[in-house]
């Protein structure tokens, strides 16, 4: 019925690209003749399920026994309801839609991104306990000047030349890049993705785009990732890059994915709200929040999931390295935004713009139920306009965050024994073949004195 309706609305349609997420949070897929929608949205298409696990720069892991090493197998691809959409900026009239994929005796496909996020949620549907949640996604814009690339710099008026200075929330920063944002905006209405507040960020040539909250955090996922594909073919359109690269510059703040979760019961009450012992929030909250600082540890190998995403975490750039939290303070891991009771809620503020939202979303969640299942207590609040000391506790290097995933006691059970493990192969081997790497950087620093 969705795909006759879309049809009729748009009859001109000629290409349909069907997605779905690998390891890396990267949406894969193919473009079919319309000739072959009515499989996908009947008995399904065929997929390689192998795709699911490829590495940042599309090949096939060599550590695991899935790919290449197994005959690298299809599975079966249908379509996520209410996902299909157009896709403004194709050269051919064409649609998209995400793709859900199962094995051919109908059980969810264990290395779907979005089936682990759904195997992490059950034990708080489980409790009666739904998420109401949203993503919040920092980007540069970028362009190359010959020899580098750069952020996307402000100009002085009247002149070519660039104007320096972090300018947060400068309204001129987002007229310079008016016909960025219309684009945006365009595609995100075709595609009923629900963008809503824009700013320039800590950064020049920084953004930050909001999404609404929804109760389906798996939808909410789906959004952001569909917003990172609107934005780069926006970017594109007007002669730039779009990155999601967590430090893509030295000098300037790095880029995050912030979540924002409350729970609600089985009669839409937000149990977040309330008070506790300490007066303001409930035990619920407290509990979420002791089992986010319990398993934030062993959370970071999705949480920075290659080398650049450590470059992130350094003192000044609202990047936390502890599992602390408080209210009003961006300082924190987990912060608690001013709000109404009815709106209580939770940001968490680990994750880097390059991370899995689906997987980032899983840990989150896992930890949660974690917490309020066995009353964790968190540590100590951090009061709000409080310093904050930049002491690093969480392992702020790829190597130690993998080596803690694979020791880890608490989110096994929560994305299935096997994923856990195949995760960690996948990404330990981009780590080793990124560290045997000889840069330019070697040779400045050693070649002429080592």
């Amino acid at each position: 019925m969705e795909l006759e309706h879309y049809l009729e609305q748009h009859p001109e349609t000629r290409y349909l690209e069907v997605l779905a997420p690998d390891i890396c949070g990267v949406l894969r897929g193919k473009r079919v003749e319309r000739s072959d929608f009515g499989k996908l949205f009947g008995k399904g298409v065929n997929h390689c399920g192998g795709t699911t696990l490829l590495n940042i720069k599309g090949a096939v892991p060599e550590y695991v026994d899935y790919g290449s090493n197994d005959g690298d197998p299809d599975v079966r691809g249908t379509a996520v309801a209410g996902s299909l959409a157009p896709v403004p900026w194709a050269a051919q009239p064409s649609a998209q839609c995400m793709m859900s994929l199962s094995t051919f005796a109908g059980e969810p496909y264990p290395f779907d991104p979005r089936n682990v996020l759904k195997r992490a949620l059950q034990p708080l549907l489980d409790m009666g306990l739904n998420p109401v949640m949203a993503t919040e996604l920092e980007f540069y814009l970028v362009e190359h000047d010959g020899e580098q690339f750069q952020p996307r710099m402000p100009r002085i008026p009247g002149s070519a030349l660039a104007q320096d200075g972090v300018q947060y929330a400068t309204f001129e920063d987002l007229e310079e890049v008016d016909d960025f944002l219309k684009d945006v905006d365009a595609f995100c209405g075709a595609q009923n993705l629900p963008a809503s507040a824009a700013l320039s960020e800590y950064a020049p040539g920084q953004f930050e785009i909001n999404l609404q909250h929804v109760d389906d955090p798996v939808l909410a996922c789906d959004h952001a990732a569909l917003l990172k594909r609107a934005i780069r073919a926006a970017a594109r359109r007007n002669g730039l890059a779009a990155t999601f690269m967590a430090k893509p510059f030295q000098e300037h703040a790095g880029s995050g994915l912030h979540l924002h979760i409350s729970l609600v019961d089985a009669d839409g009450n937000n149990v977040f709200a309330g008070s506790s012992q300490d007066g303001a929030f409930s035990d619920t909250l407290r509990h979420a929040i002791g089992g986010l600082a319990a398993c934030m540890n062993e959370s970071m190998a999705v949480m920075a999931p290659n080398a650049n995403s450590y470059r992130r975490y350094a003192p000044g750039f609202y990047a936390p390295a502890m599992p602390n939290w408080g209210p009003n303070h961006r300082g924190v891991a987990i912060r608690l935004p001013v709000a109404s009771q009815e709106n209580v809620r939770l940001e968490y503020r680990v994750a880097g713009a390059d991370a899995n939202p689906w997987l980032a979303s899983a840990a989150v969640l896992a930890a949660m139920h974690h917490g309020i299942s066995r009353q964790i207590e968190p540590p100590a609040m951090v009061p709000e306009r409080a310093e904050v000391e930049y002491e690093p506790t969480i392992p702020l290097r790829w190597s130690l965050a993998l080596n803690t995933w694979q020791q880890g006691q608490i989110l096994p059970e929560y994305f299935g024994q096997e994923y856990h493990r195949v995760f960690e192969r996948v990404r330990r081997e981009e780590c080793d073949h990124f560290n045997a790497q000889v840069t330019n950087r070697d040779y400045e620093w050693y070649l002429r004195l080592a």
